[in-house]
């Protein structure tokens, strides 16, 4: 009898953690961006940053405010191409990325490597294991991730596609060498609106990445 009763805890905790784990089409997560101290010194201007990621099926797009410049970044994973909107002071312009460019660097983050850690913390409601993730370059980030939320698309943000969860908290390195933190406030799980997808057929300067580093 005993047996038999370990054995119906045993397949039930098996389905109730089945349950638990949610494959996530649509989603919106908006993040404070924790700026280093040498940054903030430079420009206080930049406290209170934020992120906030969309997703939905095939299309991705990543909303990045530093309060004196806007950066949109639009993903669309089925014609594979990225588009990049900046919007500094009024002056808009716009970066096309071509499917070349795409699978390019798509190639470069799918080396990276996450490693579980035994640390956990609760982050916007979601239980969240630590994970250090190497780069083929060397370099290391720390991540926690919910495995409770588990992206459909996973190449939603190139820089997760090979974790095992919803990222809510994790470190962006900068082209300085130091790291950036960012921490989820708020995880919505509502349908988004596909126009939040749509390139802008007009009020951007449509300008090459070069030029862009010119200005």
């Amino acid at each position: 009898m005993s047996y038999r009763i370990y054995l119906f805890c045993y397949l039930l905790f098996l389905t109730t953690s089945a349950w638990a784990q949610r494959v996530v089409s649509d989603a919106k997560i908006v993040y404070k961006m924790v700026l280093p101290p040498e940054q903030l010194q430079l420009d206080q201007m930049l406290e209170g940053s934020s992120l906030t990621q969309y997703m939905k099926g095939a299309y991705s797009r990543i909303d990045i405010n530093f309060n004196i410049v806007n950066y949109t970044y639009l993903i669309n994973h089925k014609e594979e191409t990225i588009t990049t909107l900046i919007d500094q002071h009024g002056n808009k312009y716009m970066v096309k990325t071509d499917r070349q460019q795409y699978l390019k660097d798509m190639q470069q983050y799918e080396g990276i490597k996450f490693t579980d850690q035994p640390e956990t913390k609760e982050i916007a409601g979601y239980k969240c294991r630590r994970a250090i993730g190497l780069m083929p370059d060397g370099k290391t980030f720390e991540v926690y991730y919910t495995p409770d939320l588990v992206p459909e698309n996973k190449q939603y943000n190139r820089r997760f596609m090979n974790l095992g969860g919803m990222p809510l908290e994790f470190e962006i390195l900068t082209k300085t060498g130091e790291k950036m933190r960012v921490i989820a406030s708020r995880v919505e799980l509502n349908p988004i609106p596909a126009s939040y997808f749509d390139v802008p057929k007009k009020g951007y300067k449509v300008v090459s990445q070069q030029e862009l580093q010119n200005m």
